[in-house]
């Protein structure tokens, strides 16, 4: 289970942040851009967390 651990708390912290964007934030899924909204966010994510390993 060790090496499972990894790639379930990835996918875990997916969901999570499908979530927060599908429920929490319901600006953002304002005419039809469901999708496009959550992986604009998706993509900042991911963009912020290579910025943070390239400028640390």
């Amino acid at each position: 289970m060790k090496e499972l651990l990894p790639y379930a708390m990835g996918f875990a912290g997916g969901a999570m942040i499908f979530a927060v964007s599908d429920e929490i934030i319901p600006e953002t899924h304002r005419l039809g851009y469901e999708r496009s909204a959550s992986y604009g966010l998706i993509l900042g994510f991911v963009t912020m967390l290579i910025l943070d390993l390239i400028l640390a």
